[in-house]
């Protein structure tokens, strides 16, 4: 509804910023493997019932004070009662538009976070997610909105692609590490550069090094980025294989932005996130200060010696 009202306004010229980037983060932290808290989202479930009522929202029903009355109230609403009341083609259209947006987000956020932004596509998120509130939408006006939510896909790629070769220049083929180096070190998984590099600055004459993990291999390409000799390498492979590579790392673990599963017992006390991603019991980093990060690595054992050298290669455009 905050949409259904923000969509409103902009019909009448009328931007609301705080709406624009409640709804792109709301929509980011409820990918797949971004926040688990379950505490948290009703934190933010409530910021978007506090953000309605300054917009003028009504609402019709009252707002649930515990985690579990806001569960009651999703399911109200949840795949399994839609394909009950609207069929299977309409939900199923229903949420490929849902996760289309959350991705969309997902990578607008990245962007955001970077200084690029486009109008255009917070005016596109309100009216998505309005429509989605028909209650009788036909086939193929659902058809449109999947199609438009690709397109604007593209315009947010197109943003974040300038986001980050306009910060960290573009990249080029760079043979990567993919065996330790003694001494202390840091994991880094998720995708956000911007925290990789305050984290890199951060490190800078500790005696760590830094080393991506899945998703982030492709930092590795960028100038602005690969300059620090302290970021050493890649360490393991897919974001999947996690729970048994970061046990084996002999230091502290920074999860950015997603890709979190449940830690295990033997690296709990070592992982830590930061930005929209959570985990219950899981020290959150706030601030953009990594000093818990980083006295996490020097207490840890780190790489006992340097292994034989071998590379892989990234960085292409």
């Amino acid at each position: 509804k905050i949409s259904v009202k923000a969509h409103a306004l902009r019909q009448q010229g009328k931007t609301t910023r705080e709406a624009d980037l409640y709804v792109m983060e709301g929509l980011f932290t409820t990918v797949t493997n971004v926040n688990f808290d379950p505490n948290d989202i009703a934190g933010i479930i409530s910021r978007g019932f506090a953000l309605g009522k300054e917009l003028g929202v009504e609402c019709d029903q009252e707002i649930p004070e515990d985690l579990n009355g806001l569960i009651a109230l999703g399911e109200k609403v949840g795949i399994e009662s839609r394909l009950t009341t609207l069929g299977e083609d309409v939900t199923g259209l229903q949420e490929l538009i849902m996760y289309g947006l959350k991705g969309t987000a997902a990578y607008a956020d990245h962007a955001y976070i970077l200084g690029k932004e486009d109008d255009s596509v917070y005016a596109f998120f309100h009216e998505a997610l309005a429509f989605l509130l028909n209650p009788a939408p036909t086939v193929d006006e659902l058809v449109g909105y999947a199609l438009k939510t690709g397109e604007v896909n593209l315009t947010v790629m197109g943003l974040l692609d300038a986001a980050n070769t306009g910060t960290y220049g573009h990249p080029v083929p760079t043979p990567v590490r993919i065996t330790p180096v003694q001494g202390k070190a840091i994991l880094v998984s998720g995708h956000e550069l911007k925290d990789l590099e305050l984290l890199l600055k951060q490190t800078e004459g500790k005696g760590i090094n830094i080393y991506t993990h899945g998703e982030m291999l492709p930092c590795h390409g960028y100038p602005e980025l690969k300059k620090y000799s302290h970021l050493v390498g890649n360490y393991g492979g897919a974001w999947q294989d996690q729970r048994e590579e970061f046990e084996a790392f002999p230091g502290s673990i920074l999860m950015t932005t997603n890709c979190i599963q449940k830690p295990k017992e033997t690296y709990k006390a070592r992982i830590f996130t930061t930005g929209l991603v959570q985990w219950p019991g899981v020290d959150h980093v706030e601030n953009n200060d990594f000093s818990a990060v980083i006295n996490a690595a020097l207490e840890a054992d780190g790489f006992a010696e340097t292994e034989e050298e071998k590379t892989i290669l990234t960085g292409f455009g």
